[in-house]
């Protein structure tokens, strides 16, 4: 046809009155064929695109493979928030050991590790102004023996009008300093745990908590100054997460919700939590919120401050479109279901083909076996999706896959 015309424009061609409709003729004709031309190519790159995410098994490898479909269902699964933290005590579990005053370390009575209880001696230091701290409260309370007597004659002498009343306000002035001295002395040594009693320069550090005793900063000899760290006394029993939530997430956190937990680099054993403090504020530049939930005792025991967590917050349970978690496969950073399509026969073999192809999908929280699934795009609430031999079936397609669990 394509041809002849040509011919036709040919002759013409060969009469001037009639050559510009010709070349008209011409034009049409040959932007026909172009048209033609890039439909073909087109529909090759659609068929090219269509094969591309198809796969096609014939009955035998079918039934090798072991291929089972199912449909979409609405599952209640348990939808959850991932969070990184670490494990951390209160304030009033944790303790710096120090001391309220400077001496020669005597002798050290704790290793580390070592669990001791609050009051229990950690070391000794030996310092002799507390001798006289000692001499000052010895002598103070003396003194307010010796004034509560003349206190008492001047009380009866003053109130007979014996002697003037400013000699009884004198002895009254007299006493009342003697007690606050002697009241002052006997806190500074009780506050360094040394008795009234006696006289010696001993000053025990003890334990301001129960706990195991962390690191030692201090060696027998040396000298310890005031204000410095000399134990880490720390106690487990009431260990704590500090999670961090991004912003985004904070509206479906509330306090007393449950949580399960990973140890970062020690992930064989799930430990249970549950939220007992949502922070009010963000923490330093990350965008983040701290959110506290407290651990079980029995679970916090052989837990350390400082460990690195993966958690999973537990957001209450919601109906979803789902899948066996088997049926979503992964490929490079896509999500992918397989869904069974019409039956055809092999012009070459003569074998009757089954037919899948891949559909796009974005997974949500998986719980009880099922994950939940997102379409990019709609698909046919009767489809019937791959549950078992996804795997299989993006390999043929592909040359290989990455299976999600």
């Amino acid at each position: 046809m394509k041809i002849s015309l040509t011919a036709k424009f040919t002759k013409i061609l060969a009469q001037s009155s009639q050559r510009k409709l010709a070349y008209s003729l011409l034009l049409i004709a040959y932007s026909g064929i172009l048209i033609s031309c890039n439909e073909k190519k087109v529909e090759e790159t659609h068929e090219e695109e269509k094969t591309s995410t198809e796969v096609a098994l014939t009955e035998s490898q079918y039934k090798t493979v072991g291929i089972e479909t199912g449909f979409v269902e609405n599952r209640n699964l348990n939808k959850i928030i991932k969070a990184n933290g670490y494990t951390t005590v209160p304030p009033q579990n944790s303790a710096e050991v120090s001391t309220l005053i400077g001496g020669t370390v005597k002798d050290i009575f704790v290793l580390e590790g070592t669990y001791v209880n609050k009051g229990k001696v950690l070391a000794t230091i030996q310092n002799l102004e507390v001798i006289e701290m000692q001499e000052e409260y010895h002598s103070a309370t003396a003194n307010v023996e010796y004034l509560q007597l003349e206190y008492n004659r001047q009380k009866t002498l003053s109130d007979e009008n014996v002697n003037p009343r400013k000699t009884f306000q004198e002895v009254k002035a007299k006493l009342a300093a003697e007690r606050a001295r002697a009241q002052a002395a006997k806190n500074k040594l009780e506050a360094l745990h040394v008795s009234t009693k006696g006289s010696s320069s001993v000053v025990p550090i003890v334990s301001p908590i129960n706990g195991y005793v962390g690191k030692i900063n201090i060696a027998k000899g040396a000298f310890a100054q005031t204000g410095v760290s000399l134990f880490e006394v720390v106690d487990n029993s009431q260990m704590h997460l500090d999670l961090n939530v991004y912003e985004k997430d904070l509206g479906s956190i509330s306090i007393g919700q449950v949580i399960d937990f990973v140890l970062t680099n020690q992930s064989n054993k799930s430990i249970k939590g549950k939220i007992f403090g949502i922070n009010k504020s963000f923490s330093n530049e990350s965008k983040t919120v701290a959110v506290h939930a407290k651990i079980e005792p029995a679970d916090a025991k052989d837990l350390i401050p400082g460990m690195y967590v993966s958690a999973n917050i537990n957001i209450t349970n919601a109906t979803v479109p789902a899948l066996p978690k088997d049926a979503v496969v992964r490929n490079a950073d896509k999500y992918f279901v397989f869904a069974e399509e019409e039956e055809h026969k092999n012009e070459k073999t003569k074998e009757k083909e089954i037919h899948f192809k891949a559909i796009e999908v974005i997974p949500g929280t998986t719980d009880l076996g099922f994950t939940e699934v997102k379409f990019v795009e709609k698909i046919n609430s009767n489809a019937k999706i791959v549950t078992e031999g996804a795997f299989y079936l993006l390999s043929a397609m592909k040359g290989g896959g990455e299976h999600e669990h």
